[in-house]
């Protein structure tokens, strides 16, 4: 079993590859607005303000606040670089800047990179004066009317409409600094195949081409040693499939697998090696024994079917926007997920923090990540939206907690899906190249309707009433009509071509029920007038989702409240509409006799926030709605 005090809880920002030092970034920078991107170089620059990053200039935790439309804005600092040793170099990473982004080091252009969600890196030894104070500029361009760029939940119109919000311009994760050796280990990918009992292992080294390297990998479950080997570097790179002794015994063979209920974590140092053998540079990273399957008409964690009880979980928060407020408010969502009922969150329309996907797997939480949204169809945004979806799987492949990708939602960036070819065939490779890069996962190539490729098929439908539900979802006669003449949505479910072929059929989308104590300027899929009305709308339809035998899953809409959209489980401050036991009651149902430990822990972890002052006790929830 892992625990939260292992490497990487400490808030490194790439928990995967982690090195000892590092040197964050984040802090007072000084900014300006560009609003006519009429500034080219950072010596036209008129600075006029200074910004907290990484929060976006939108967000009030900036110190900025301003949601109104501009095409550029530019960022500056000053830091003091860490002694090199010889052949040491100095690589200044960013987490995700939206949109495009220039970087400049004492003036010197260093690095060019398109793509708000994804992370990237330069080298700027190179770059640095040989004492005092160094200086970093960065230019992010994000014009606020591309539809053709991935941009999300990220509203084009002035002020937030509908389930659009706020947008996020230039840099809104973490910016560090990292000192390396000359030839360092740049990347790592971890793979499990539970049927081999091994794990595919890959590393780049970058840096120098050193002669005669070695990697040594050393694996560790708690204390256990499961292998310690030593691999040839050869072209710079690693391809290993490391095999474990399989315990043979399923008892122990279940303390050794990943899941919600019990994340283990496989630890693992990396030593990279000169001919001499001495360590040249070090790493710790970490990976994990698990398998996601489609068998049928099931979802098959570790060749068991599993029932997924997902949230829809958008990732945004009052005054921070779509970047956390701290590690630990990330760590509280997983937490707050799990505490609920759930056992898995669809990441909607986000490309979200390696540290959230680190809590997810150091807790337990299974994560569906989902592709944010281009909005027009051009050759532009096609290219535009396969190479961050590329970036984006290249940087999250080896998280255990996510099981599944999703391109597209609900065929935006493909409005004439059901017409036109070219967008077919769009949705059709993006599935295929998704499944080629990563084969080891389901793949849903459009969340919604209109299926043309898909593993899961996945309905949304927000009908608020629970005998409906029951009654179109009750069985595989009553399914055949739902698939031949109703439409949720007012959608086709697949397109021609495409047949049922006994996938997997889950809800992704459903509920959306809002409750606000301000019942002007919210939105939502249907509204109750009080906390109490809610929570017994909310158990009733889940008691029916729950409990439909024909799905192999469901995802709620949604986990919190998003600024106008108020039909989360929760307020926006991550508080609860109701009390948290009956919460996770309506979301789980009840437990067997048998699970009665389970229950009691389920108890327990509800004391504790509520003992923590995590959220507002359970006795103030019942008082609400007479004030």
């Amino acid at each position: 079993m892992t625990n939260p005090s292992e490497p990487a809880a400490h808030g490194y920002p790439r928990p995967q590859l982690e090195r000892a030092e590092w040197i964050s970034l984040n802090g007072e920078w000084d900014f300006t607005f560009d609003a006519e991107s009429v500034y080219h170089l950072p010596s036209d620059v008129e600075w006029d303000l200074k910004i907290k990053v990484p929060f976006s200039p939108e967000t009030e935790a900036s110190g900025i606040g301003n949601t109104g439309f501009y095409q550029t804005v530019w960022y500056r600092r000053t830091f003091d670089a860490p002694a090199l040793a010889d052949g040491q170099r100095l690589i200044l990473h960013f987490g995700a800047v939206d949109y495009r982004a220039r970087v400049w080091v004492n003036g010197k252009l260093s690095v060019k990179h398109t793509g708000g969600y994804t992370p990237f890196r330069t080298d700027i030894t190179d770059h640095l004066l040989p004492e005092g104070p160094q200086t970093v500029e960065v230019r992010a361009e994000d014009d606020p009317s591309d539809l053709s760029k991935p941009r999300g939940k990220q509203d084009w119109q002035l002020e937030p409409h509908s389930i659009w919000y706020p947008r996020t311009t230039g840099i809104w994760q973490t910016v560090w600094l990292e000192r390396v050796p000359a030839s360092y280990l740049g990347f790592v990918r971890w793979t499990p195949n539970m049927e081999r009992w091994e794990i595919g292992f890959e590393a780049v080294i970058d840096g120098a081409a050193g002669r005669g390297l070695k990697l040594n990998v050393r694996l560790n479950v708690g204390d256990l040693l499961v292998a310690d080997d030593t691999y040839a570097v050869v072209s710079s790179e690693v391809h290993r499939r490391i095999a474990l002794s399989d315990p043979g015994i399923d008892d122990y063979r279940n303390d050794l697998l990943w899941t919600p209920s019990s994340p283990t974590l496989i630890q693992a140092q990396l030593s990279l090696l000169d001919e001499t053998g001495a360590v040249v540079d070090s790493a710790l990273s970490y990976t994990a024994l698990r398998s996601i399957a489609i068998q049928g008409d099931q979802v098959c964690l570790n060749g068991r079917p599993y029932q997924l009880r997902m949230v829809l979980d958008q990732g945004y928060w009052p005054t921070t926007g779509l970047t956390a407020p701290d590690d630990q408010a990330l760590r509280r969502d997983v937490e707050l997920a799990k505490v609920i009922g759930f056992n898995g969150v669809r990441k909607h329309q986000k490309i979200e923090d390696p540290r959230y996907l680190y809590w997810a797997d150091a807790l337990g939480l299974l994560v569906w990540e989902e592709m944010p949204s281009a909005y027009r169809f051009t050759k532009d945004s096609v290219e535009r939206v396969t190479r961050e979806w590329i970036e984006a799987m290249a940087r999250d492949s080896s998280h255990p907690c996510i099981i599944a990708w999703v391109p597209f939602n609900e065929s935006w960036g493909v409005p004439d899906l059901p017409d036109s070819p070219s967008q077919r065939h769009y949705v059709q490779a993006l599935y295929h190249l998704t499944k080629t890069i990563d084969p080891t996962r389901p793949v849903i190539g459009n969340d919604g309707w209109e299926s043309v490729a898909t593993d899961i098929i996945g309905i949304h439908d927000y009908d608020d009433n629970p005998e409906r539900i029951a009654k179109r979802y009750a069985d595989e006669e009553v399914q055949s009509q739902l698939f031949k003449r109703e439409r949720p949505g007012g959608r086709l479910l697949l397109l021609t071509g495409e047949t049922r072929s006994d996938r997997p059929l889950m809800l992704t989308e459903f509920g959306g029920i809002a409750y606000s104590r301000d019942t002007h300027h919210t939105w939502g899929y249907s509204r109750s007038n009080d906390a109490t009305e809610f929570a017994a709308r909310y158990a009733a339809l889940m008691d029916v989702v729950r409990n439909l035998t024909s799905l192999a899953g469901f995802c709620y809409t949604q986990f919190t409240d998003t600024y106008q959209e108020t039909n989360g489980l929760l307020f926006a401050d991550r508080t609860p509409k109701f009390p948290l036991e009956e919460m996770a009651f309506a979301t789980r149902g009840p437990m067997r006799p048998q699970d009665r430990q389970v229950e009691f822990a389920w108890r327990e972890r509800i004391m504790h926030f509520q003992r923590h002052q995590y959220l507002v006790p359970a006795e103030d929830y019942k008082t609400q709605d007479r004030h």
